[in-house]
């Protein structure tokens, strides 16, 4: 399993250093900038990506228009899988993606431009397993989860799990059958599932595929006996996040302070990924939205949105290298 902490904190071990960031309260880093208009900024814009950050890209797009109100800007989001193809063909300026691309297509990518896509870390998201929020169930380990979802049980598990009780429950829960909720193969959440806690093995056939992050949500909010995965920012009160555990019975709530530790181990950075050829300058308009999400303006969006804002070192080591002051 890699941890928040092999993929996010080896690369930002001042993360935790900032004041407040990991109280209960998340809250913004102080040192961000508030946002401040330029003058030249017009023209249109097209986001296609994924369907985890379609609510953050609107909230991005609200705030930045109230600055550049003949700005236009047009956001897709329905999977992450759909943002390099648009990318590669110009149909898009940005393409969130709630994983890193894929091998293949960055190779796809710098096969077309000579140079490879530029990924931006925005905020951080905590995958989640869902369940109804009258399941009593403690928690689950990683491979219990894979043995639930997975047909091929890469995780390790000794058996197939498929009743609340072969979870744990007893009583009434014990013999019910659990339900599957799960995103389509187009999602990025999707993927980073079946990599992080498959082991990149098999969903099981009895996955409902949701077209959305809050339609698997609604399933689990709906079915007593259902389970599903989806983004911290698409919590209500009507699932339960299950604490988590890599091996045994150490949980992890999902929880802000153990996202930013690395303790919980489905945390991850939702990205933005732009084209941009190095040693060149970014037109304005991107420019300005990019500076715009990594200010204090729009990391408040993030956390308006559920998820967690970046520190303000990572916000300009990732504005250095776009050359952007």
């Amino acid at each position: 399993m890699v941890s928040l902490k092999k993929v996010i904190l080896s690369a930002v071990a001042a993360l935790v250093a900032v004041p407040g960031i990991v109280s209960a309260q998340v809250k913004v880093d102080p040192s961000l900038p508030a946002y401040t208009p330029v003058s030249g900024v017009s023209g249109s814009l097209k986001s296609i990506g994924s369907d985890t950050m379609n609510n953050e890209m609107t909230l991005w797009a609200e705030g930045f228009l109230k600055h550049y109100p003949n700005v236009k800007i047009e956001i897709e989001g329905k999977g992450s899988s759909t943002a390099p193809p648009a990318l590669i063909a110009g149909t898009s300026q940005f393409g969130p993606m709630s994983r890193s691309m894929k091998d293949a297509e960055i190779a796809d990518f710098e096969k077309k431009f000579g140079y490879k896509p530029t990924s931006l870390p925005t905020s951080i998201d905590m995958l989640a397993v869902y369940v109804n929020k009258d399941n009593p169930i403690k928690g689950l380990s990683l491979p219990q989860a894979d043995a639930i979802f997975s047909k091929t049980r890469k995780g390790g598990f000794p058996s197939d799990i498929r009743t609340w009780g072969q979870a744990g429950l007893t009583g009434e829960w014990a013999s019910q059958p659990i339900s599957l909720y799960g995103r389509n193969s187009a999602s990025g959440t999707y993927g980073f599932f079946k990599e992080h806690v498959l082991s990149k093995g098999d969903y099981k056939d009895e996955v409902k595929e949701q077209p959305g992050s809050s339609a698997v949500v609604q399933g689990v909010a709906t079915d007593k006996y259902g389970i599903g995965y989806s983004g911290i920012g698409y919590k209500t009160a009507d699932v339960r996040a299950v604490p988590l555990a890599v091996e045994g019975d150490e949980y992890v709530e999902a929880v802000p302070a153990n996202a930013y530790t690395g303790e919980y181990p489905l945390a991850r950075f939702l990205y933005l990924y732009v084209n941009h050829k190095p040693g060149t300058e970014l037109d304005p308009l991107r420019r300005e939205f990019i500076r715009y999400i990594f200010s204090k303006d729009g990391q408040e969006a993030v956390v308006k949105d559920g998820y967690f804002p970046v520190p303000a070192t990572i916000a300009n080591k990732t504005l250095s290298e776009l050359g952007i002051k």
